[in-house]
């Protein structure tokens, strides 16, 4: 099978596991709202994101074995594979360890840092346990079958398992919640679906991988890279869950509970690009482990075309339509106030610079350039702290997510000029010219929904006004591509037939 068939094989599988998990994401939020209120909402929410930073104790050995796994795999280096497998599982289970025992000290602390009437402290504490467990789950069993199906480009295996997980768990907490079953144990059954996964996997792994052997020798020195692997998870984390933290601290739950349904746009919008980036590090790893440099040049300028052109058309549909979504989305609701404009523009603006070094960070974790990076990640961490706490104590909300946008807007412009210094095959002016026309492109697309005030007040013709705006988007990217990308577009075509 070709790269470019397990590309489509991987986006494939990964596209239908966006599109569940967009409709559960979609889903579960309302369920809350309309059962349990934004209060309960914005605190499973706030606990969940403390339980995301735990995961560091990983400190980026995910990335660090798929890193190390691309060789040996392209080898077929059996006794390697098995070697490094080992000392990942070893790694593994000494973090989550460490995991579980944050996590208890979580389940003490936290009930007395938060005020809700709607649980009392014993229960607040319990559901911290129980949304632990998932994580828990994800160092013992998960984590060392995701590395090697990851590094072995074999992504739509763990999709499929992640579909059945998302339909189990979703089923779940709807059926449950609607029977009116208190909030914690119906996130305690809905355990169960976490288990199904892990169970899936491992007996895939188990038939498809009988040569590795657990009792090989670990080579641990494979996974040095794995420190400087840890800044680019911390930034990752601090990108998705810093905004919720901060409004922890500086706001209430119920403005929790409003960043959380602003952002289940951006969770779309990442999920339908995620379809394009499934398993793209791991093949970007493949040519580079294989030293194919003229391959990854032709290979990165239409992967990166591609992408652009995908998010400047999502993004410009999604200023234009966010809001009409939102006050649908929230009809009903009336213990907070959802109608906010300004959140709706400035969080899809966040999204768009957030998105818009992708490519290029692509590239930095296939070629493994973790060390190199790390005071560029740490001085974007530091903006993204200082402006966030700043900004989000002067202006609220939306001074937090302003203070990511700068965190974003400093780390695309400095990958431009990071990535050709390591892999000269990288052009820097044709990158700053993508990305402008990107931006470009976002605000024409938006345009037309300053002139023309449709009144969108139900679902069917949020749909249809959706579907319209999409049309146009595509056009106004096709008449783009035809015009000032037209070879690069060939390229592309002749490598799908």
């Amino acid at each position: 099978m070709t790269r470019t068939e397990k590309f489509l094989k991987n986006s494939a599988s990964t596209a239908l596991l966006q599109v569940i998990t967009m409709l559960s994401g979609f889903i579960i939020p309302r369920v809350m709202l309309d059962i349990y209120g934004s209060e309960i909402n914005g605190l499973i929410s706030s606990i969940t994101q403390f339980i995301n930073y735990f995961m560091l104790v990983e400190a980026g050995l995910s990335a660090a074995v798929v890193y190390s796994l691309y060789k040996p795999l392209a080898e077929k280096d059996y006794i390697k594979i098995s070697s490094i497998v080992t000392a990942a599982k070893n790694f593994y289970n000494k973090s989550g360890y460490m995991f579980v025992g944050l996590t208890i000290c979580l389940a003490g602390i936290y009930p007395f840092f938060v005020t809700t009437n709607e649980l009392s402290l014993v229960e607040v504490g319990i559901l911290v346990l129980v949304l632990g467990v998932s994580g828990a789950l994800e160092f013992f069993t998960l984590a060392k079958y995701r590395a090697i199906l990851t590094a072995d480009q074999k992504v739509y295996i763990i999709s499929l398992a992640s579909i059945i997980y998302v339909i189990v768990n979703t089923s779940i907490i709807v059926v449950l919640s609607y029977l009116n079953v208190n909030i914690v144990l119906v996130r305690a059954i809905a355990l169960l679906s976490v288990f199904l996964r892990s169970y899936l996997l491992y007996f895939f792994v188990k038939k498809h991988y009988n040569y590795l052997n657990y009792n090989e020798i670990p080579d641990n020195k494979a996974l040095d890279k794995r420190w400087d692997a840890l800044y680019m998870q911390i930034i990752g984390v601090v990108n998705s869950g810093l905004p919720i933290l901060l409004a922890t601290l500086f706001t209430n739950l119920k403005t929790v509970s409003v960043y959380v349904v602003f952002n289940l746009v951006i969770i779309g919008i990442n999920g339908i690009l995620g379809v394009f980036m499934g398993g793209v590090s791991s093949t970007f790893g493949d040519i580079i482990a294989r030293k194919e440099y003229k391959n990854l040049k032709k290979a990165y300028n239409e992967f990166q075309l591609i992408y652009y052109l995908i998010i400047a058309g999502i993004h410009g549909v999604s200023f234009a339509m966010i809001m009409s979504f939102i006050l649908i989305y929230t009809k009903g609701i009336t213990d907070v106030n959802y109608n906010l404009p300004w959140t709706g523009f400035i969080i899809v603006l966040n999204s768009l610079m957030y998105n818009i070094k992708t490519p290029q960070g692509m590239l930095t974790i296939a070629a493994g350039l973790y060390k190199e990076s790390r005071n560029r990640i740490t001085l974007q961490t530091a903006i993204a702290i200082i402006f966030g706490m700043l900004l989000g104590y002067l202006y609220g909300l939306n001074g937090i997510i302003a203070g990511m946008l700068l965190a974003n807007l400093y780390r695309a412009v400095d990958l431009i000029f990071f990535i050709p210094k390591y892999i000269p095959q990288i052009s820097k002016t044709s990158t700053i010219y993508r990305m402008l026309s990107v931006i470009i492109l976002s605000f024409i697309i938006y345009m037309p929904m300053l002139f023309l005030h449709i009144e969108i007040n139900n679902l069917v013709i949020w749909t249809i006004s959706t579907i319209g705006m999409i049309i146009y988007a595509c056009m106004i990217v096709s008449i783009y591509m035809i015009l000032f990308e037209r070879n690069t577009m060939k390229s592309i075509i002749c490598r799908f037939r």
